[in-house]
């Protein structure tokens, strides 16, 4: 694929996938280190985007810190941002039958939204993260107040996390499987692909739709939300998708293909 360098100039904010685009595992892949600092120099910015719902931001820059990298809770946004956004832009003070590890529990009532705890309450959402936490109880309540008509809503469609040494464990999109078959109802998604995704980066970062690339190694996530958000997406070659993987398949097709982030810093 050749890129079209004109339209990457345009370019000024990069939505970053963090495993298998800027580190795998506790090594940063190379040129990562290069690539952030040309951004910043450039005058340019990126934060780094991740649809996992389960862990505090402060665990991700703890990690980048360790890696070399500084950054701060403001350079991290999750799914579990995105849909506290969205949660307030629907209402003004929402209350929330949350589904969700204390971590995100904590997220939520830092930003004023009003957990329901248990049955008997009147919640204007009921939310579904990454909860690893999750009891019979807590699905069983949750599938009652959906049955009375509560809007439903998941910070991300991911079926399995990825774990080291190529094991997984069910994530929130099996989760909503179970929800539908129970309840016959479906949420609303918000973290990558879709669309809700981009439009909270937009709205708590003031940046411009159309000088934004969302960069990862993933077809069905990073490059997807391009198609379906309107902006621009970059995939690189250095976690999940090979070359030959994505020269042949045709449902996903990134705006710009790299090797490595690393690849980018003469044309930054």
């Amino acid at each position: 694929m050749t890129n079209d360098l004109n339209k990457f100039s345009t370019l000024r904010f990069f939505m970053l996938d963090m495993d298998g685009t800027i580190y795998l595992g506790d090594e940063l892949l190379p040129g990562a280190m290069e690539f952030l600092n040309q951004v910043k120099k450039q005058g340019k910015k990126y934060i780094f985007l991740t649809n996992n719902s389960s862990r505090n931001k402060k665990t991700y820059v703890e990690k980048l810190n360790r890696l070399g990298i500084k950054a701060t809770t403001e350079d991290v946004f999750t799914s579990g941002d995105a849909t506290i956004i969205y949660l307030k832009r629907q209402k003004k003070n929402p209350s929330v039958y949350l589904l969700g590890t204390p971590d995100l529990e904590e997220s939520f009532e830092k930003e004023g939204i009003k957990l329901v705890k248990g049955r008997g309450g009147k919640p204007d959402f009921v939310v579904l993260g990454f909860d690893q936490t999750l009891t019979y109880e807590k699905i069983w309540v949750a599938c009652d107040y959906l049955r009375e008509g509560v809007p439903f809503v998941a910070t991300h469609p991911d079926f399995n996390c990825p774990l080291p040494g190529d094991k997984f464990m069910p994530d929130t999109g099996a989760m909503i499987e179970m929800f539908k078959a129970a309840t016959g109802v479906a949420p609303l998604v918000i973290g990558k692909p879709t669309k809700g995704m981009v439009d909270s980066v937009i709205d708590k970062y003031g940046v411009k739709r159309e000088e934004i690339a969302m960069v990862g190694d993933r077809l069905y996530t990073d490059i997807a939300i391009g198609a379906n958000a309107g902006i621009s997406s970059i995939l690189v070659l250095s976690g999940e998708t090979s070359e030959k993987e994505y020269n042949e398949q045709n449902k996903f097709k990134a705006s710009f293909v790299f090797g490595g982030v690393g690849d980018m810093v003469p044309i930054l």
